[in-house]
């Protein structure tokens, strides 16, 4: 793998989270799909666990966002990409994304650790 289908993975996800239904998926996540949805959930297993998540995780494909990317590491088949994600609604993320594409160039593993501001990270000085 290399950064230009890094890249390319990228455009395929965002373009699969602004369609209608989750046909999109296919091609775009294995099969047999790891997905971890933050460090601390358990992972979803499986294409048709995922699509059950995907579309209740998100109001629609006419959901107004912004979404940018930066290519952090690419070794072997294995990616960490920096997203943001500014939401219409005020709504701001910041994502690692770890993924892990097979030799099609599908996703078997999706590893997201996301950050929004008020979040509950540990980044707070009142413990000390």
């Amino acid at each position: 793998m290399d950064r230009q289908e890094v890249n390319e993975w990228v455009d395929r996800y965002e373009r699969a989270w602004r369609s209608p239904g989750t046909a999109l998926l296919d091609g775009l996540f294995a099969a047999a799909i790891t997905y971890v949805k933050s460090p601390w959930a358990s992972p979803i297993i499986g294409i048709a666990s995922l699509r059950r998540f995907w579309d209740a995780a998100r109001d629609g494909p006419d959901e107004g966002f912004r979404m940018t990317s930066e290519i952090v590491a690419v070794d072997g088949d294995t990616a960490v990409v920096r997203v943001h994600v500014d939401y219409d609604d005020g709504q701001r993320w910041r994502d690692l994304w770890l993924l892990t594409l097979d030799e099609r160039g599908c996703c078997e593993h999706f590893e997201e650790w996301p950050f929004a501001p008020g979040q509950d990270d540990g980044h707070r000085n009142d413990y000390y």
